[in-house]
């Protein structure tokens, strides 16, 4: 089958790692009858995909390996799903002692024309989304969802400050946070996406690092050292800041002192649960809320599609079909 996979990793050059060619076909690991084969329809890339590519949780022993964590496709009696990516969230399909991965850590991805994945794994795709649409969910929307309604708790009315507008995750806060009646404000270098953002439904877009003109009851935080210490002293007394990634690097000035004096939580995100996925799923489908797609690629266009994501020009998800 054809699939885009790192035939090696750089940490300097991680595109030139990226191939697209035959693979083996999809098929359930030996002795496990609880997979799935899924002709994949549509995936989307992430920036884990760059960071695999860079040899970030991706060893050498298990190259090559198919890219991607998000996907969405038809199984064999042709039902419509969508694919939940964390593999051995509950142990379903897997040892009962193999550690949580994502697609394309231990486990081929979704950048192919089929996919093997646990049956657990599998949603039902709503009819009212397309398989673009659903393809950009289970990260950063999936992440975004939990970021918001479960670790943050954000109820409407509440105010949010979401760090980087134009990324996957901070684009999809935008949109789920203003259709649940949250103010939601964000922060961008890019006027050009300050104001794509201001049209999604955020209250206010302002400069990197500007001050706010109030205090924020929860922030959403995948930007790291940049924008750190920013996003602590944006918190109301007692608010939390949620923490998703660090694109811009884990050393960020820990602003202890502010955290304790003024009793923040911090609470870690990677990704959410199948049940997560299952509940944005039926929000979208009876909102009319769709994801914001980038830009669609052939998979014959993939390099096309990573030198997108790697840009960093992009707003929303770059989506990937393969014909």
């Amino acid at each position: 089958m054809l699939a885009a996979y790192a035939a090696r990793t750089d940490p300097d050059d991680p595109l030139a790692c990226l191939e697209l060619g035959e693979r083996p076909d999809a098929a359930p690991p030996e002795g496990r009858p609880d997979w799935s084969v899924v002709d994949v329809r549509a995936a989307s890339l992430n920036h884990h995909d760059l960071w695999s590519l860079r040899g970030v949780g991706l060893p050498q022993d298990r190259l090559p390996m198919v890219l991607g964590t998000d996907g969405a496709g038809t199984t064999a009696d042709g039902t419509e799903v969508v694919i939940h990516s964390v593999i051995g969230e509950t142990g379903h399909g897997v040892g009962p002692t193999e550690r949580r991965t994502l697609l394309s850590e231990a486990y081929p991805g979704t950048l192919a024309e089929r996919v093997a994945v646990p049956t657990w794994n599998l949603v039902p795709k709503p009819a009212e989304l397309s398989f673009e649409e659903v393809a950009c969910l289970p990260t950063a929307w999936l992440t975004a969802y939990r970021m918001l309604f479960v670790a943050a708790g954000a109820r409407p009315g509440d105010r949010v400050l979401v760090q980087g507008a134009g990324g996957g995750v901070a684009t999809a806060a935008v949109v789920l946070g203003s259709a649940a009646g949250v103010e939601v404000v964000v922060t961008s270098r890019d006027e050009g996406k300050r104001e794509r953002a201001l049209g999604l439904g955020a209250s206010l877009a302002l400069e990197s690092g500007a001050r706010l003109p109030f205090r924020v009851d929860a922030v959403l935080e995948t930007v790291g050292a940049a924008t750190w210490a920013h996003s602590i002293r944006s918190l109301r007394p007692g608010g939390t800041v949620v923490v998703a990634g660090a694109t811009s690097g884990d050393q960020p000035g820990a602003e202890l002192t502010r955290v304790f004096f003024t009793e923040l939580r911090v609470v870690g995100v990677t990704m959410g649960a199948k049940a997560d996925l299952e509940a944005l799923l039926r929000f979208l489908a009876r909102t009319g809320v769709r994801p914001v797609v980038d830009s669609t690629y052939q998979l014959d266009r993939v390099h096309d599609a990573f030198a997108r994501l790697a840009s960093g020009e992009h707003f929303g998800k770059v989506v990937v079909t393969p014909a």
